[in-house]
Order: structure tokens, then sequence, then C-alpha cells
């Protein structure tokens, strides 16, 4: 029996030690992960440092990139203010050629008749001096005296032809 004790406790050395090279094996095997995962940490430490620069730059021109929007947005309304200043004096422009135009067109109504003989008038006084220059034309042996009668008979005819004008018109 003591054999089967000694045998026990060879099998036991030799299992132990099997164990033992298993764990050595597999300490070292954690090791080179250990060692690959430090490694990967740290460029991942160098890489989150990068990211960490460049977000801190972004930010920085975020905040210029604002501070620009702000102050030019602020020159915008300056701007837009003059437009509509532009277009209140545009439009106060147009409201005093319409009261103008009104006034002028309420004029020309009530003082139509008088235009009307005044366009008669020049119409008559017109016809009259074509006339005498006919006359002249014609007649250059006549007295003056006798253009000068003959002119006075045409403007009494047309004095009558403006009174009658005038009676129509009333």
């Amino acid at each position: 029996m003591e054999i089967i004790l000694y045998l026990s406790v060879a099998v036991i050395a030799v299992a132990f030690f099997i164990l033992v090279m298993s764990l050595m094996k597999t300490l070292k095997s954690l090791s080179s992960t250990l060692d690959s995962v430090s490694t990967t940490m740290t460029g991942l430490e160098g890489q989150l440092q990068g990211v960490t620069k460049e977000s801190t730059e972004l930010l920085h021109k975020t905040n210029l990139l604002a501070e620009d929007i702000q102050k030019k947005s602020e020159d915008l309304n300056t701007v837009v203010y003059a437009v509509r200043d532009v277009g209140h004096s545009i439009q106060n422009l147009n409201n005093s050629v319409k009261k103008v135009s009104t006034s002028i067109s309420t004029e020309l109504e009530r003082n139509q008749g008088k235009i009307s003989q005044v366009v008669q008038w020049g119409n008559a006084f017109i016809e009259l001096k074509d006339k005498w220059k006919q006359k002249q034309e014609k007649q250059p042996s006549q007295s003056d005296a006798a253009v000068h009668n003959q002119t006075s008979k045409e403007v009494r005819s047309q004095e009558k032809l403006i009174k009658r004008a005038r009676s129509y018109n009333n």
C-alpha cells in the first residue's frame, strides 16, 4: 500500500506540475495580452489628447464665428433700418405726389371752361393770323387800309364765333 501512496503522490505531483505549467502558459499569454492592451491604451490616450486638442480649437473657432455672426447681424440690422427709412421716405414722396396730382386734376376740372376758352381764343387767333397771311399773299396791291378793314371784319366774325362757343359751354 505504500506504493499506491507513493504513486498517488507522484501522480499528484505530475498533475500539479502540469497545472503549474498550464497556469504559467496562461499567465504568459495573459501578460502578452495585457501588454497589447497597455500599448493600445497608450495609443488611445495619445489619440484622445489629439481629439481633445482639436475639440478645444474647434470650440474656440466656433466662439469666434459666433461673435462674427453677432457683429454682422448687428451691422445688417442697421442696413435694414436704413432700408426701412428709405421705404418710409418713398411712401411719403408717393403720398405727396398723389396729393399734388389730385389737386392739379381738381383744378383742371374746376377751370375746364376757362381752358377751353383759352384754346378757342388760341385757335381763333391762329386762324386770323393764317387768313391775314393768305390775304397778304393774294392781294399785295391792296392798300393797308383795305387790308385793315378786311381783318377787322374777320375779327368781328371770329368774336361772334367765340360768343356762340361760350354760350354753348355755359
